[in-house]
């Protein structure tokens, strides 16, 4: 005789509704023995249930879902009733990129996307195009305060990039990243925000940025990036590496599609510093991204 097990691994509704417990309980951070205290149900049923391992009656999955703050459908639902069209745009978002869902989820908020952008605006662009320059300058003017992505991560953390790359690597990093984003955008009404140009190695956390900022790309040639990130001080772009242009090269075709999804671009090569934040403050004029500053 089958044992409730097998049943249960050969039930697609039993497997899908074991990953969206088990989904739902992570995204809201609840340990496992605090939802079996909040649901009543006791935490072996719980570990079955979110294994697939075991049935679980209609009553009892209806107070998971109360404790995690969602319906019983939300778990068994494939989809409901939907029509086909709508079905079929479902099964598209479900697999497409983070990059592509963000966008769709920001075009099918119900908010105002200028009310959630409210002043904010941040510069994005590869190392060297000038963002942290600009950006200070042009917030000078406005009278509004600048944030630099990367101080506002050393500050929050507590010590140097370096050192948090070497403790935390890559990953932990952009967390970081994005904990900050969250942290001016909770801070600052008006603001120009710098972010560094690996920003959007992540997916989601330059959707975010796009949903919550005016986003202005300041972008100049390979030669200039190349010429400004070694007059900071920064000889590694070119130390022992000839194919460094290329590589550059490379980098900003490909990023170009990302940077491309700004608002508004700023091309800062030939031209003076000051007629580059002309140029950045005239763009936030015309796109109405700032009020103007007072007397």
């Amino acid at each position: 005789m089958n044992k409730p097990s097998d049943f249960a691994h050969q039930s697609p509704l039993i497997e899908r509704l074991s990953e969206r417990v088990r989904a739902a309980r992570k995204a809201a951070g609840i340990p496992r023995r605090e939802l079996s205290e909040r649901s009543g149900v006791s935490p072996r049923y719980l570990a079955q249930l979110e294994s697939g391992e075991g049935n679980i009656s209609v009553l009892l999955l209806e107070r998971v879902a109360t404790a995690l703050g969602l319906k019983i459908e939300d778990f068994v639902s494939d989809f409901g009733p939907l029509r086909e069209d709508t079905q079929r745009v479902a099964r598209l978002y479900q697999g497409a990129s983070p990059d592509v869902q963000g966008r769709v989820r920001s075009l099918l908020s119900p908010h105002n996307e200028a009310a959630m952008r409210a002043q904010r605006v941040c510069l994005v662009g590869l190392r060297g195009a000038g963002k942290s320059t600009l950006g200070r300058r042009a917030a000078h003017a406005l009278r509004i305060p600048f944030v630099e992505l990367k101080s506002e991560i050393e500050t929050r953390v507590g010590m140097p990039v370096s050192e948090i790359m070497a403790l935390y690597g890559q990953d932990g990093y952009r967390a970081f990243e994005a904990e900050a984003i969250e942290a001016v955008t909770q801070a600052h009404e008006r603001v120009i925000l710098s972010v560094g140009g690996g920003i959007v190695a992540e997916a989601e956390t330059f959707s975010d940025l796009l949903a919550r900022f005016h986003t202005i790309w300041i972008r100049t040639s390979p030669a200039e990036h190349m010429e400004r990130v070694r007059a900071q001080g920064d000889l590694r772009p070119m130390a022992g590496n000839p194919q460094a242009m290329d590589q550059l090269k490379a980098l900003l075709t490909a990023r170009e599609p990302i940077y491309g999804q700004a608002q508004a671009q700023v091309d800062t090569s030939n031209r003076p510093e000051q007629s580059s934040v002309n140029d950045v403050l005239t763009v936030i004029a015309k796109h109405r991204f700032i009020d103007k500053p007072g007397p």
